[in-house]
């Protein structure tokens, strides 16, 4: 469970207060800046070590997962703490290059746990999943700072993956 000294530190640091679209196009009166945590190493750190313990144990899976951009400071700093390797599922193949969807090293077989930053329908970290279980890989977990609680933990629950977020939006709000 987090503190609330440190949710305290995450809403003074990361929550805006104002009119804003979130990426599955709904209007809301506030946003949550993951670059404003993301870029913060004390807030990071702090943030990633409570993540840590919403981890399966460390037998269960190979890699970290994460979509760019926004998990991916996550993904880096897991994989530091947890000694894990990590992989980054990018949003599009690009034409150049290796044109891979994954980057860093991963094989058919092995078990990923999928970290993200902010979840609202949990559309990208959906989509990444997909993308890395049509590589042979396993999802073991999905693990998020924030749930904005629209919809996400059902839609994550529909594919049948375990979940769990740090941060949920009845806590951020004090609601």
């Amino acid at each position: 469970m987090i503190s609330e000294s440190l949710l305290q530190s995450f809403r003074e640091t990361a929550v805006l207060r104002g009119s804003f679209t979130t990426r599955a196009g709904k209007s809301t009166d506030y946003y949550i800046d993951k670059y404003l945590f993301e870029t913060d190493p004390y807030l990071l750190d702090a943030i990633t070590d409570k993540m840590i313990e919403l981890f399966p144990d460390a037998a269960t899976y190979d890699r970290i997962a994460a979509p760019e951009l926004g998990a991916v400071p996550l993904a880096a700093l897991l994989s530091v703490k947890l000694k894990k390797p990590y992989i980054i599922v990018k949003k599009e193949q690009k034409g150049y290059g290796t044109g891979r969807l994954i980057e860093g090293v991963c094989e058919s077989g092995e078990s990923v746990v999928l970290v993200e930053d902010i979840l609202t329908t949990a559309g990208a970290a959906l989509r990444a999943c997909r993308i890395v279980e049509e590589l042979g890989i396993k999802i073991i977990k999905l693990v998020a700072v924030v749930d904005r609680e629209e919809g996400a933990a059902q839609n994550i629950a529909d594919r049948g993956y375990d979940y769990d977020a740090l941060i949920r939006r009845a806590d951020l709000l004090n609601e």
